[in-house]
Formats: structure tokens, sequence, C-alpha cells
């Protein structure tokens, strides 16, 4: 038997856990830890290492490469706001991780999401909504490749996003790829592959070079319950669909979810933890002929395209959950296509 492989992770840390929810599930440090040797197959030596970026702790520079991942975490904060001191220092790193250590993967949730993006040049703004709870993610082709299934559930707690037109030239150009959307927020991750030096069209999860996911395929049921238990006045008419009828007093999963809302939907972390150690090389991402799951690739351009047109089939716009109108829709997507294409001056 071969020995077990060392694999080296590093966690940013940009928020934390308090009061009862805190009691029940550790805080940010236990969290994520705990998700990764969760979901850590059978042959590998997992070392993870934290950092509290927050209180302007940051890994050595010169030890970078000894990491073969660093995850960024979801937070309270706003993503886009650089008066916060460790917010701007944060982006500066990620930039210089992702360019000046190309070998080193990264991988963003929720806030870490939005943080990512910034680094690659994107932006990050309110989405004047919020998305909490199990949400259902309708993937793009590259998102269905790479986790082999059509539609991703994850928890999620959020009213930040990340639009997709600031970042119109990485995907024109090819350097990012759409993983999802939902009907609030059109940017639900996304995943830059490293450069093919045979100009393959098919790319595996070993290809990935940046992940980034605005969902939390970390989080479980009784952290998000306490999350919403603690933030009431915010999430008022947020939590009513979160409970369902039947309300959030009480706790324990019951056998009858008739009236219990989102709330107890099953949902895909140990998923996206597998596409992880794919990415990592430690799970095979090839099939049985050594050829990489997933189908033929499309134009980044057609694929964020036709993610858009998809939600707007199915009744969603990317700013209400309402029906949106042909015309409205058309516009929207007339707009998005120019954008795109670099003509446009604004959406």
């Amino acid at each position: 038997m071969a020995p077990p492989r060392t694999v080296r992770v590093g966690i940013l840390i940009c928020g934390s856990l308090n009061g009862a929810v805190k009691d029940a599930n550790g805080d940010y440090p236990e969290v994520y830890t705990r998700y990764w040797k969760n979901t850590a197959p059978p042959n590998v030596r997992l070392l993870v290492d934290c950092w509290d970026v927050k209180n302007m702790e940051f890994p050595d520079e010169r030890r970078l490469d000894d990491y073969d991942l660093f995850m960024v975490t979801g937070s309270m904060t706003s993503a886009y706001d650089d008066t916060i001191p460790w917010v701007k220092k944060l982006v500066i790193f990620l930039r210089g991780l992702i360019n000046d250590h190309p070998q080193v993967k990264v991988t963003g949730i929720c806030f870490g999401h939005q943080a990512v993006n910034r680094a690659l040049g994107g932006g990050v703004e309110p989405a004047g909504t919020w998305e909490v709870g199990p949400t259902t993610i309708h993937l793009s082709d590259v998102g269905r490749s790479l986790f082999g299934v059509d539609q991703l559930c994850l928890q999620e707690i959020h009213s930040d996003h990340v639009p997709l037109e600031t970042l119109f030239k990485n995907f024109a150009s090819g350097e990012l790829r759409l993983i999802g959307s939902t009907g609030p927020t059109i940017n639900q991750g996304i995943v830059k592959f490293y450069p093919s030096s045979t100009g393959d069209v098919v790319r595996s999860p070993r290809d990935i070079h940046v992940l980034t996911l605005q969902g939390h395929p970390e989080f479980t049921e009784s952290i998000i319950t306490g999350m919403v238990r603690q933030d009431l006045d915010n999430l008022k008419g947020i939590a009513t669909d979160y409970w369902g009828i039947k309300g959030g007093d009480y706790d324990g999963e019951p056998s009858d979810k008739e009236g219990t809302g989102r709330r107890w939907h099953r949902c895909d972390g140990d998923v996206v933890g597998q596409v992880y150690w794919k990415m990592l090389g430690v799970i095979p991402s090839v099939d049985a002929y050594g050829k990489p799951h997933g189908k033929e690739g499309v134009s980044p351009n057609v694929e964020a395209l036709s993610s858009i047109i998809k939600i707007e089939r199915e009744g969603q716009s990317p700013s209400s959950s309402r029906g949106w109108r042909w015309m409205d829709s058309f516009r929207y997507v007339t707009g998005l296509f120019w954008r795109m294409l670099g003509t446009a001056s604004r959406w």
C-alpha cells in the first residue's frame, strides 16, 4: 500500500461565529478544518493552518509555495469596503498569491468568493436582497462537468454579490468560466483553469487554478439556523421562507418535512468536497479510459449568455424572483452580449 499523500491547506479566516452557534459548532477554524477532514479520502495526511486575517495575520510570503491550496472563508464584513484595512490587504495578498504563485490553488467561499473575484479584477456591491438557507444553483456546462450534476444545492447567507459585467473582459477572453447562477445572483461562482499547453477544450478539476463559490459547502443546518435566529431583525421576510409555516422554534430534524420551508433541504457540500480533492489530484479526475470527466466546453461568452437565458425561461430575473417580462429579458441579454464583446459603455 502506498504511503498517504501529505496535503497542506491554508485557511484565511475572515469571520467568526458567536453565542449559541459557536457553542454548538465551534468557531470558524473548527468549522472549516472539520469540513476538510470530513471530506478527505483515506489516503491523505491532511495538514491545516489558519490565519486570522481580521487581525492582520497573513501567511509568510516566503512559505506560500509550501501549501497545496488556500481557502478564503466567509465573513459578515463587506468585501468591497477598502476602508477596512484587512479587507484591502487581503485583496492585495490574493492578487499576489494568484499571479506570483500559480502552482498554489485558491478557493473562496461567500465573502471569500467575492474577495477572490476582486483580486481577479471584479467588483462587489450590495445585491439588494438576501439569499438564505439551502439554495439551488443552476450550473453552466462547465459547472455540470466539474460537479457531475445539473444543479447544486448549497447553504447561503449573503446580501452582496459580484456583478458579472465587472469581469466581462475575463469571461470574454476565456480566462474565467461561470460555474452557475440563481435568480438573484448571476455569479454563483467562477473557475479559472491553468492555460492548456495542448489546446484541449475538455478540462478536468485537476486543471483548476482558482475556484470560488458564493454558497457555503462547509455550513450545516445547525449553523445557518443559529445565524438566522441571531439576525432576525435583518432577515424577517427571508426567515419566514427559510422556516416555512412550521416556524423555527424547534430543534431536531422532523420526519415529516411538510411546512418546514427550505430549512431541511439536503445540500451538496460533500459533492464540492470531492471536487476540491480532485483539484488537488488526490481523487482521480479521469474516467476508466484516462479521459477527463465532463463534456466538451463552450465559449465563455455563449456559456454566460445561456445561463442567463435559462434563468429567464424559468421566470427569474437577476434582481428578482418574480416573473420577468419578455422585453425586459431581451434587453438584459442583449446588453450582456454587447457588454461581453466590449462594445457597450455600460450594462
